[in-house]
């Protein structure tokens, strides 16, 4: 077979572990894999190339992603589409691995309705793909936000000062919850879990009194503005307070071992279901269980929610 790999949307660290397993699985089994650059828009400019073992040596530590990425809007039109799958026919392409998330996986459902062997891998860092319990890129993500709580906290303490400290995840909690767990956080604050903030500006007050020298709060983007919180904790808590976005800084980065053993499990994993007919289905794990999803259950249903998010409310 010939089996072409991309990465879509955000990029994620594994990413390059994924292709990597992808590539040397699928060589192993005797099929020549091709990467498509630049995601989606690699497709449509018919942006091909072939890969080999050596092409992806030393990509298992390296960060983001060797074929690049791309937002292209534009591809859920039909017509766009039947464009992709004229190339990717054209070059005698079988079928398609997409290395992605949410967004990415709509476009692979696509090809995969319109006829085309597709399957997915979730490579996004904001673990909000239905179907799986972890996506690659979450671990190392995770792993960077708890390094910035724990010295936020060193110079919140100096400074007897409350830090709100912003994380990605858009719709999905999972980062904060996980971060806010690791990092001993006063309050987490996620769309699973919004903000009282009558409550936490009272709870805050009552640490003050009682000679508490910090507090940290962890929230999602996208819940509110951040530092006006801060200015109104400052107000009203006795607490100073000052307000960290970590922004991109949590895309960046050599994987963590957890997301390389991910992404190495789920590439080889990915080109084994191909081999076996499987298309229209997303790799995920389940209780260490590598299993498939039909990506049509996993674009229509939001990200089951965790124990974690019960847990927290006992150990906080």
């Amino acid at each position: 077979m010939k089996i072409a790999v991309l990465t879509s949307g955000g990029d994620a660290p594994g990413m390059n572990a994924a292709i990597r397993a992808v590539v040397r699985t699928g060589i192993a089994f005797g099929h020549e894999i091709f990467g498509v650059l630049d995601g989606y828009r690699g497709l449509l400019e018919d942006n091909f190339i072939p890969l080999t073992s050596k092409d992806v040596s030393g990509m298992l530590s390296a960060g983001g992603t060797m074929l690049g990425t791309a937002r292209v809007t534009e591809f859920k039109e039909v017509p766009v589409q039947m464009v992709a799958i004229d190339n990717l026919t054209n070059r005698g392409i079988d079928a398609l691995i997409v290395i992605g998330g949410d967004g990415s996986y709509r476009g692979a459902l696509a090809l995969h309705e319109l006829g085309f062997q597709t399957i997915g891998i979730p490579g996004t860092i904001d673990n909000d793909v239905y179907g799986t319990d972890f996506t690659i890129g979450f671990h190392t993500a995770l792993n960077t936000i708890v390094d910035a709580i724990d010295k936020l906290r060193d110079t919140s303490s100096s400074h007897r000062r409350c830090s709100i400290i912003e994380v990605m995840g858009r719709t999905s909690g999972d980062l904060a919850l996980y971060a806010g767990i690791c990092g001993g956080a006063e309050f987490i604050i996620t769309p699973e879990n919004p903000i009282n903030k009558d409550k936490l500006i009272s709870t805050l007050k009552k640490h003050n009194d009682e000679g508490r020298r910090h507090a940290i709060i962890v929230v999602t983007e996208q819940q509110f503005d951040v530092h006006k919180l801060a200015a109104e904790i400052s107000i009203k808590s006795g607490f100073s307070s000052r307000a960290t976005v970590l922004g991109y800084i949590q895309r960046g980065g050599r994987p963590v071992a957890e997301d390389r053993i991910l992404a190495s499990r789920m590439g080889s994993y990915a080109v084994e279901a191909i081999m076996q007919g499987v298309s229209g289905e997303c790799i995920g794990i389940k209780n260490d269980k590598l299993v498939t999803s039909p990506l049509a259950d996993i674009v229509n249903h939001p990200k089951e929610r965790g124990e974690l998010y019960d847990l927290v409310q006992k150990i906080r």
